[in-house]
């Protein structure tokens, strides 16, 4: 017997057949003497409904409001799996985030999970009742709904099985688990049987879009077993220790697969891309201390996030440009803000792009092994692909791209690094 916490994503939860489909696969974890708890986000395209209704309300909503209408999606989900596990025969029933409680720190509508009493949880579990938890939402210290941002439902999930210990926690998807790039771009894309915390917060990070980053770096903390696999395997579907998907472990433990021969460890582990990144260039900045504060400390305090950094190496007169990203959406807001700002920085001016994309390779194998950036340049160079900006850490190494070239570096870079699943003739 095991317990585990089983969390379905927007599309597995859109309309009533993919509920009832999602509660058979449910009822077959219970069946099967586990103990169970079930995180579920709104069904698809709900809370962007919601997101709307905001809008039209008031252009300016206030967040805690805003909190409070798009935390619905998901207690209607949570109600209505609940009422189909019980047509079924099963013990269920829903706890929302206040209830629970799932205590939260930071902004409305981007919280941060704190604390989760499991208590009451677990007894319920032992007892033999499913517990049906919407993702996505908690309650603040003064009492307020609170949602945790897109992807929230996944660090619900994680943060559900940190406090009930549980077993595994499995995140089902439309997807059957992670593979080494998109399926979509690369058919010869393979499905890895396992990935580190580490490597799968990487490429979580750059624009893979199986889980949410705040999920894994969660699941890395608490050293929860993860497992991603597809809701999408049919009415008899067969439970998940008969049918994995891709492990989320530790190195300790990736290291036991690997001595067992159940996994081969590569030097790279998988190309991720992302399109939703835009680029800004400040030119003429005055080649001086503090000057480099001053552009990205406002972007820090509005709480936009800055990727790729890039100081060109300072002119005669004392000045130089600096080149950096910031997500799409957040681009006319970063804009306004140098604009205020452009005395106290002293730029000339500001030049965007939003015609770019990023393109990573990652993989824990970077550490011991010497030329896997040589490779991805010498790739991508032979295709004619420019590379605008280059970042890298231990296990990871990103470059910016023309927008219109995504594909081919996926694809060009999935060969190189001889990640290409073989022919099934072969």
């Amino acid at each position: 017997m095991a317990r585990i916490v089983m969390k379905f994503g927007g599309t597995s939860m859109a309309g009533t057949e993919r509920i009832r489909r999602v509660a058979n696969i449910v009822r077959k974890q219970a069946a099967g003497g586990n103990e169970v708890a079930v995180v579920v986000s709104a069904m698809a395209g709900e809370t962007d409904r919601l997101v709307n209704f905001c809008r039209e309300a008031n252009a300016l909503y206030d967040p805690a409001e805003y909190d409070v209408v798009v935390a619905s999606g998901e207690q209607v989900t949570s109600g209505l799996l609940a009422l189909t596990l019980q047509s079924l025969g099963c013990k269920a029933r829903s706890w929302l985030g206040w209830q629970l409680p799932v205590r939260t720190i930071e902004a409305h509508a981007k919280a941060r999970v704190d604390t989760i009493d499991g208590d009451a949880l677990a007894k319920s579990m032992a007892a033999g009742e499913i517990a049906v938890i919407p993702g996505f939402q908690g309650v603040s210290d003064d009492g307020r709904i609170t949602t945790m941002g897109r992807g929230g439902s996944d660090t619900s999930a994680v943060a559900v099985a940190a406090a009930v210990k549980a077993d595994r926690c499995d995140i089902y998807t439309d997807v059957d688990g992670v593979y080494t790039t998109d399926p979509r771009i690369v058919a010869k894309a393979r499905k890895l049987k396992a990935v580190t915390y580490e490597e799968m917060l990487e490429l979580a990070s750059v624009g893979a879009k199986v889980l949410q980053t705040r999920s894994v770096g969660l699941a890395m903390k608490e050293g929860v077993r993860v497992q991603v696999l597809s809701s999408f395997v049919g009415d008899d579907a067969v439970p998940a220790d008969e049918l994995p998907g891709t492990m989320i472990v530790s190195e300790e433990e990736m290291d036991e697969l690997v001595e067992k021969g159940e996994v081969e460890r590569q030097h790279v582990t998988g190309i991720a891309h992302d399109k939703n990144e835009a680029k800004i260039i400040l030119t003429r900045v005055p080649d001086k201390p503090g000057a480099v504060a001053h552009i990205f400390e406002p972007l820090a305090a509005a709480s936009i996030n800055v990727d790729m950094i890039i100081q060109n190496v300072g002119r005669d007169k004392g000045e130089t440009d600096v080149t950096f990203t910031v997500p799409q959406a957040d681009l006319a807001r970063a804009q306004a803000l140098l604009e205020d700002k452009r005395e106290d920085i002293g730029f000339n001016r500001i030049i965007t792009d939003s015609q770019i994309a990023k393109i990573s390779v990652v993989g824990v194998g970077m550490k011991s092994h010497a030329g896997v950036a040589a490779t991805m340049f010498k790739a991508l160079a032979d295709r004619g692909i420019n590379i605008q900006a280059i970042t890298t850490s231990e296990i990871k190494v990103s470059v910016m791209i023309d927008e219109d070239e995504t594909e081919l570096a996926v694809r060009v870079l999935h060969t190189a690094y001889g990640l290409d699943a073989a022919d099934e003739a072969a």
